[in-house]
């Protein structure tokens, strides 16, 4: 799905040369590389305040410990997600309220989220889910309404654009209260371990979140508040200053990938491609298509296997369904869209390093397998 190991490559002399320095200087743990990668990180965002951390799901529960949220408060997160999300709202002894989303964007459902809110509702988590933003402009005017808090989660959609109304722009992760990524070595923007990042533009929540992100504390071995022990490594802070300096590049390279498959598969009766939401860019984190309710999504993904082509199901059930979470009261029906998602859609490989042959092939294989078929 990702060929990390040629991007690696392409990219060694400088990845190697950083890697050594941090080595030479012996700054494993909150070396100068940290600061120096949430300062670019900051200029190419827009974000005022960067907040570097182990992992997005460290992310997520520091945002949410930062904003107060209590046990019982009611947070809305999207059904059709990865776990982590709804993860961590329970880990705080909150309740998560999910929404549906959108079938052709996958991102939430605005329309419906004004009837998900009630007199316990404090915050509303937003996936920019495969790489564009959701509807910001709507969940924006919803919360300042029914004053709530927005989380962005931006881990499948740094570098993302959203155009407001107005024509104001502003990058995915620093519309709302607090953005959230994650590093993920097969993301975007990966390291070659766990990372993440927490984005805000308010200088007091920054304070708070870098006091909870390390051990509660501002001032060594004084503990202001409850927290937690959440660091990106040196070495880590390092390679992603050096692949900072790529991710446009790599953004484009996704682009081009996403424009070959929409050419070859826009005529395919079986295939909905993906659609792009007109006020966001796409950085394609994922390329997934939908698959018509007729095709049988495991015999394709079977045959594409045997052809040695790797698929991914990006989610195989919604949130709501799942065993660890149905003490919410989950039952299939509720959230009738991405309860088909999760039947129909399928993720075909899509990379920075991807090779116009490479592509070629998969273009054919599919091709072939519903010439077949119809």
């Amino acid at each position: 799905m990702v060929d990390l190991n040629t991007q690696y490559l392409n990219i060694k002399t400088e990845l190697n040369t950083a890697v050594q320095n941090v080595f030479d200087e012996t700054a494993f743990i909150n070396g100068p590389q940290v600061d120096k990668f949430a300062f670019e990180l900051s200029d190419y965002t827009g974000s005022k305040f960067i907040i570097p951390c182990a992992n997005g799901t460290d992310a997520l529960q520091i945002s949410m410990m930062a904003l107060g949220f209590k046990p019982g408060d009611e947070i809305i997160v999207p059904a059709f997600t990865y776990i982590a999300t709804v993860e961590v709202i329970s880990l705080l002894g909150l309740i998560p309220v999910f929404i549906d989303v959108n079938e052709f964007t996958f991102n939430l459902n605005t329309d419906e989220l004004e009837s998900k809110i009630t007199s316990k509702t404090v915050g509303i988590v937003t996936v920019h889910l495969y790489g564009q933003c959701s509807n910001m402009e709507e969940i924006l005017k919803i919360s300042k309404t029914h004053d709530l808090k927005v989380i962005e989660d931006t881990a499948q959609a740094i570098g993302a654009i959203y155009t407001f109304l107005d024509g104001t722009k502003k990058q995915a992760g620093t519309m709302g209260d607090i953005g959230t990524t994650s590093f993920f070595p097969s993301k975007n923007l990966g390291c070659y371990g766990d990372g993440g990042a927490i984005f805000t533009n308010d200088a007091s929540l920054a304070h708070k979140i870098k006091m909870i992100a390390n051990h509660g504390q501002s001032v060594k071995y004084f503990h202001d508040t409850i927290g937690v022990n959440s660091r990106l490594d040196t070495l880590q802070a390092a390679i992603l200053s050096v692949k900072l300096r790529y991710l446009d590049k790599y953004t484009k390279s996704r682009n081009e990938v996403a424009e070959k498959y929409d050419n070859a598969f826009k005529n395919n009766s079986s295939i909905i491609i993906p659609k792009r939401n007109i006020n966001s860019t796409h950085v394609f984190h994922q390329y997934t298509i939908i698959l018509k309710q007729d095709i049988d999504r495991q015999e394709f993904k079977n045959y594409l296997s045997k052809c040695g082509i790797p698929t991914m199901v990006y989610y195989p059930l919604p949130l709501h369904l799942q065993k660890a979470y149905l003490s919410y009261g989950g039952k299939e029906g509720q959230f009738p869209v991405s309860e088909k998602l999760c039947k129909t859609v399928l993720s075909l490989p899509i990379h920075t390093e991807m090779k116009n042959t490479e592509q070629d092939y998969i273009i054919e294989k599919i091709s072939e397998y519903f010439n077949k078929t119809n």
